[in-house]
């Protein structure tokens, strides 16, 4: 469905044309109430945009966390920072904003800097129909203070390998490194946060 600020959305021939379609009505007209509110105020349709995409992008790291946790980091669970993947989320977009593609052009490594060195968890694509125009290393950060649980040292060596974490927990730090790959004399951008 276009939107145009000639359209008069909730014209009675438009919505009878989509119900004959095999549209439900309701998803009608809750679709035509968003564009209505769009074309009333422009200047929050990119705000409700950038948010969920940034919401999307959180879950993205989420689940590639979950992948990870049983392929690659060898533990029961990971225990996640309230509001970290967000907050990355919003640090990703705000990289990505500058770029001639925006996110669509962006190749993500996600990483994770261990006690005993660095992790490589996953390569994400935003949108793999487009070039790639930047590269972002995410590095999630092993919490070097928290203690093993005592059901951890009860488990070791006995039923798990010893490299078998049970939990394993984030720091609420990260760190991101930008590359731009289509110019030759762009430097790399390395934020901590």
């Amino acid at each position: 469905m276009v939107a145009t600020s000639t359209l008069k959305t909730k014209s009675s021939d438009c919505i009878s044309e989509l119900v004959g379609r095999r549209y439900d009505q309701a998803c009608i007209d809750k679709e035509l109430d968003f564009w209505d509110h769009c074309l009333a105020e422009p200047q929050r349709n990119g705000e409700v945009t950038e948010d969920r995409t940034c919401q999307q992008l959180a879950k993205m790291f989420e689940n590639c966390l979950s992948r990870a946790k049983k392929t690659t980091l060898h533990c029961s669970s990971v225990l996640v920072p309230e509001k970290l993947t967000q907050r990355i989320a919003g640090e990703v977009l705000r990289l990505a904003a500058c770029e001639p593609c925006g996110l669509r052009g962006c190749v993500l490594y996600v990483h994770l800097d261990m006690e005993k060195g660095c992790k490589r968890l996953e390569r994400i694509v935003y949108d793999a129909t487009v070039v790639p125009t930047f590269e972002l290393t995410l590095v999630f950060k092993q919490d070097g203070t928290a203690w093993p649980s005592l059901r951890d040292f009860l488990f070791m060596g006995t039923c798990f390998a010893p490299t078998f974490r049970h939990v394993l927990k984030l720091s609420s730090g990260f760190r991101l490194v930008k590359k731009k790959l289509y110019s030759s004399s762009a430097g790399t951008i390395v934020e901590e946060c």
